[in-house]
């Protein structure tokens, strides 16, 4: 913004934008103030949505603005000052509407337009750029700090998580030798009693039963869990029980650890799809 021009006179409702020093400027009046306020414009930087910031910050007296074109349609925020003064339009401030003219515009070349539209771009482009890296500098140390909390968090439950796993694989391990060691028992009980105490004719019809019975308990065991009587899955199963069984006692909150856990993938992969933009950007930026 420039210097602040006092007057004397009623304001007119007809303002004009003026070239000084080769930069488009805007006298406005500030309806608190009662005085003309000259804005610096930067037609290649910035939006109408940047110069009515610009207007408000000024002077705290104005509760509205809004840029229309001469048909009174309003104008986007997301609007080019430099697509904005190849025409007039009209400024809303508060209840009042000015209508500004802005200057005309030398013809010029194809070829001087040309030029100019590829400097426009390479300026745009640029500033975008600029404040592109900002943002991004600022979203990834949040993310950083965000990421730190998490692991700050999930430092004591990760410690209690792997003592529970620990002792549910070794009673699950435990439980497996334990079934091994019954039916080595069993066979070698079996056999004794075949060769030693009995004879086969009286012992086939005792393992015939003693194989039927095991049949019932592996069916039994998929109509109770819905699952195959094979040993990886029970050992699984039985794993999950002794953790489960162990987080109550020791008052492990799985819920809570799982809403970390997954809270914690998501920030990593932000902070990864932000430095894989920022990759991109600087390869863009030297090309």
């Amino acid at each position: 913004m420039g210097g602040l021009m006092r007057c004397s006179s009623p304001c007119p409702s007809d303002v004009k934008v003026e070239y000084k020093h080769e930069r488009p400027v805007l006298a406005l009046p500030l309806p608190s103030r009662k005085e003309l306020c000259r804005f610096s414009l930067r037609p290649l930087l910035m939006t109408v949505g940047d110069f009515l910031q610009d207007v408000q910050r000024e002077d705290k007296g104005v509760t509205f603005a809004a840029v229309l074109n001469t048909d009174g349609v309003r104008v986007s925020s997301a609007t080019s000052l430099d697509v904005l003064l190849d025409k007039d339009f009209q400024l809303v401030i508060n209840d009042i509407t000015y209508n500004v003219h802005s200057p005309p515009r030398e013809k010029a070349s194809s070829e001087h337009v040309s030029e100019l539209e590829d400097m426009k771009t390479v300026v745009q482009r640029l500033h975008a750029a600029l404040h592109l890296t900002g943002h991004q500098l600022l979203q990834e140390r949040e993310l950083l700090e965000r990421m730190a909390g998490l692991k700050h968090e999930l430092s004591p439950l990760e410690e209690v998580k792997s003592r529970l796993l620990t002792r549910a694989e070794a009673r699950s391990t435990r439980l497996l030798w334990t079934g091994l060691a019954v039916l080595s028992v069993q066979g070698g009980a079996l056999a004794w009693l075949t060769w030693w105490v009995y004879s086969w004719d009286i012992m086939e019809p005792v393992t015939y039963f003693i194989t039927y019975g095991t049949s019932i308990g592996a069916m039994a065991y998929f109509v109770l869990t819905s699952q195959d009587y094979v040993y990886p899955e029970m050992k699984d199963r039985q794993f999950l029980h002794y953790f489960y069984r162990g987080a109550k006692r020791q008052r492990f909150d799985v819920q809570k650890y799982n809403r970390l856990k997954e809270e914690l993938a998501l920030v990593l992969y932000c902070i990864t799809l932000s430095a894989a933009r920022g990759i991109i950007l600087s390869r863009t930026n030297t090309n």
